[in-house]
């Protein structure tokens, strides 16, 4: 396969402005080792790798962290992204954004605000966040979202401790105003793989939401949009991670890095290009992180002859890697991977303990 007459143009940038954040959830999938303030780009350079992502064809930017209220500067950045043409969807803990900063941000041109919700109970949201107040502190950033005029998505995060309630986490979403609800089920990368048996849910409680998700979007239809997916561990085919490795959309690190994918660090050996010194444009084309396993002539068997590989791309690298030991294998979770059985062995590891919390 020729990869570089086959290149597709990136849609989406996912902005990480710092790895600084109030809360301390147990499923961040930042990586273990944080950037420091210190190592984060200014606002300027934020203002450059925008205008350099939408000449690539770039459509929309997330603005993520941590928590991007961190920064000072959030309203330039913003601004930044605006200027440069680009759909800024900012992506909140809902902690340390005031309704002041937030008419701020509406001013400068935000687009979009994506606040995430730990749970419906506020003592238990409270708990999961590591942070008490925060579910309070969530409802009241929610309201002056609607009350701006801003579209709301809000992000669940489900796992044990709350897969239970999802139903009430979406009339949880309804009352707040949002237009979207993302279902989304851990990932185990980061501080989610330090608490992977703490996180886990059985088949059972997987199997009993997925059917009150389909009945959720029968009732709701018209209402709210409710995005899902089956999580990774309890799949019988793996996700076209990212839209496959390297083909629709770019990552950067508070301190500059440009990844494939959220969690590509994971992965020893690669070698990350950094917007300090290298353009995004070069970086997408040529950088050998991206071309480590763009298109499907790193494939191994079974991925290497299976008709589905132009589709799912062989699944996720870094699941990959974290499982069975090799990033260019079968992503584990699809059945006819020869480490398949392991993610049902890991799925089954359940402990009642305390979670680890990320800390900033």
């Amino acid at each position: 396969m020729n990869v570089a007459a086959a290149l597709p143009a990136p849609l989406g940038l996912l902005a990480e402005l710092t790895h600084r954040c109030p809360l301390g959830c147990p499923y961040c999938s930042n990586p273990l080792a944080l950037d420091s303030r210190s190592d984060e780009l200014d606002a300027a350079s934020w203002a450059r790798v925008f205008r350099e992502a939408a000449s690539l064809g770039v459509l929309q930017v997330h603005l993520s962290g941590g928590e991007p209220a961190a920064r000072r500067d959030l309203k330039d950045i913003v601004a930044a992204a605006r200027d440069a043409g680009l759909y800024s969807n900012l992506i909140t803990s809902g902690v340390g954004l005031t309704p002041q900063a937030l008419n701020g941000l509406a001013d400068a041109g935000l687009d979009h605000v994506q606040i995430s919700i730990q749970d419906s109970e506020q003592s238990s949201a409270d708990n999961i966040a590591g942070y008490k107040g925060a579910f309070a502190r969530k409802n009241a950033l929610a309201a002056e979202v609607v009350k701006l005029g801003l579209p709301l998505t809000v992000n669940v995060v489900v796992h044990r401790a709350n897969i239970g309630r999802v139903e009430a986490m979406v009339d949880m979403a309804l009352a707040l105003g949002a237009g979207r609800v993302e279902i989304a089920h851990v990932q185990y990368y980061g501080w989610a793989l330090k608490n992977r048996a703490a996180l886990m849910p059985t088949r059972e409680q997987v199997e009993q939401a997925v059917g009150q998700v389909e009945a959720l979007r029968t009732r709701h239809h018209g209402r709210i949009v409710i995005d899902a997916v089956v999580p990774d561990y309890y799949a019988r085919f793996p996700k076209p991670c990212v839209g496959g490795w390297g083909r629709r959309s770019l990552n950067v690190t508070p301190a500059g890095k440009v990844l494939p994918c959220h969690a590509a660090e994971v992965i020893p050996g690669l070698e990350f290009w950094n917007v300090r010194q290298h353009s995004l444009n070069e970086i997408w084309r040529s950088s050998p992180a991206f071309m480590a396993f763009r298109g499907t002539d790193w494939m191994q068997e079974p991925c290497k002859s299976c008709a589905m590989k132009e589709k799912d791309f062989g699944g996720c690298r870094c699941q990959a890697f974290l499982i069975a030991g090799d990033a260019r294998a079968a992503d584990p979770v699809c059945h006819l991977s020869p480490h398949h059985a392991l993610v049902a062995e890991l799925a089954a590891v359940r402990e009642d303990v305390p979670y680890d919390y990320r800390h900033s």
